[in-house]
């Protein structure tokens, strides 16, 4: 593909935007809204674990829609899908009523960041795909417009504790759902081609986990996901409990600072190698959590900015360096599948632990509804030094020394 309209451009740009507006709107702030309505426990853990979920089962559905529909009509279901769900998690209150919903959303959600780089790379050149991706992080900054704008047209009405981001997700939905059906016709990308649950969750390369390194690397990966779901699923609710106002447009800044980060990632991976764009990205990690720590010692908020401003070096250098390391050190027959492996042991499996340790840590130190944020801030920066100083010492690989990367995505 050699040219690509204008119209197309718009419509798949648009399209990656909306897709990733309607999670972040709601998701940033589902911690502190869960606060307010009172559910904590493993009952908490288990609603916050409706992303890891639906990213286990994610691959399967993708399975069965490659090869018997349109990508574009499939993600136009599963978009009003999402809309649907999202309007009634928006009305239920209990625990049990939110999980069962959330949990649908998300077998209906998980599966659309799949099918919108689909159909992006089919309908456009290659290098192209990278501009029109990065409307999706624009579409997940500008999800804290919602809290900014009602605040400003509703007399100070805070929204990041309440239901209203489900109504703005369910909106975001429906409108994507709508603009999905504008989307040219991609046929299904996989028909008659066979492949097993096996291929689909990468579990061939598992063969490269003989590998001492590659070992090291999967375990680190997965073992980093417990810091980082601290911020990334339970943030809302520290930052609630601080007083902040507009927590989603806060925590976005995060995503803003990544737009800029991952210009520089390519770079970062020529001149210095995966392995070293990775420790930068462990170093940030044990940056944002000092800073936390450091913030709530002294008893200013100013750190928490600097934690919150550092996600992009984190995602970019860390995970983006991961990527570019697996592309490297797998075979070239199996090396979409060690790409689907990585994704399934650090947002599916690392998440999933991270996420029940983080709420059982928080409930250690809560104390008649009051967290006591410092030691827990405390445990989880020292687990990420720990997890930098092994990684930067054991971690020798060839694979990831300087190199020009083949993969760089979000």
């Amino acid at each position: 593909m050699d040219a690509m309209p204008l119209n197309v451009r718009i419509r798949l740009s648009v399209m990656m935007f909306l897709q990733y507006l309607m999670f972040a709107v709601w998701w940033v702030p589902l911690a502190a809204y869960l606060t307010k309505l009172g559910i904590e426990g493993n009952a908490k853990a288990w609603i916050l674990s409706v992303m890891p979920l639906g990213c286990l089962i994610a691959p399967v559905f993708c399975m069965v829609a490659d090869r018997h529909f349109a990508s574009q009509k499939v993600l136009t279901v599963l978009n009003l899908g999402c809309a649907v769900l999202f309007f009634f998690g928006a009305r239920v209150t209990s625990s049990t009523g939110l999980f069962v919903i959330l949990l649908l959303a998300m077998f209906c959600y998980m599966p659309t960041w799949s099918l919108t780089n689909a159909i992006a790379m089919a309908n456009a050149p290659s290098e192209k795909f990278p501009q029109i991706r990065l409307f999706g992080s624009i579409g997940w900054v500008a999800s804290g417009v919602f809290s900014i704008v009602a605040a400003r047209l509703y007399d100070g009405l805070k929204i990041d504790n309440t239901a209203i981001p489900l109504y703005c997700g369910a909106g975001s939905a429906l409108a994507a759902a709508l603009l999905n059906l504008t989307l040219p016709n991609t046929p299904p990308p996989g028909k008659g081609r066979e492949s097993s649950i096996v291929d689909v969750l990468g579990l061939r390369a598992l063969t490269l986990m003989k590998d001492r390194n590659f070992a090291l690397f999967i375990v680190i990966s997965m073992l980093v996901m417990v810091p980082f779901t601290m911020y990334f699923s339970l943030g809302s609710q520290f930052f609630e409990s601080q007083g902040f106002e507009f927590i989603t447009a806060t925590m976005n800044l995060g995503q803003l600072v990544e737009m800029f980060v991952m210009l520089v990632v390519p770079i970062a991976l020529v001149r210095f190698g995966a392995r070293w764009a990775m420790v930068i990205g462990l170093g940030a990690l044990l940056v944002r959590y000092a800073a936390f720590w450091t913030g709530g010692a002294m008893g200013q908020t100013w750190p928490y900015y600097i934690a919150i401003l550092v996600h992009g070096v984190i995602f970019g250098f860390f995970f983006v360096g991961g990527q570019v390391y697996v592309d490297k050190k797998a075979p070239p027959e199996i090396r979409a599948q060690a790409q689907g492996f990585i994704v399934l042991v650090c947002y599916g499996v690392g998440m999933l632990a991270g996420t029940y340790f983080n709420v059982r840590l928080i409930n250690t130190y809560t104390t008649d509804g009051v967290v006591d944020w410092n030691p827990i801030w405390v445990i989880i920066t020292v687990m990420s030094a720990v997890l930098l100083g092994l990684f930067a010492l054991l971690f020798r690989d060839s694979a990831a020394s300087k190199t020009a990367p083949s993969l760089v995505t979000d």
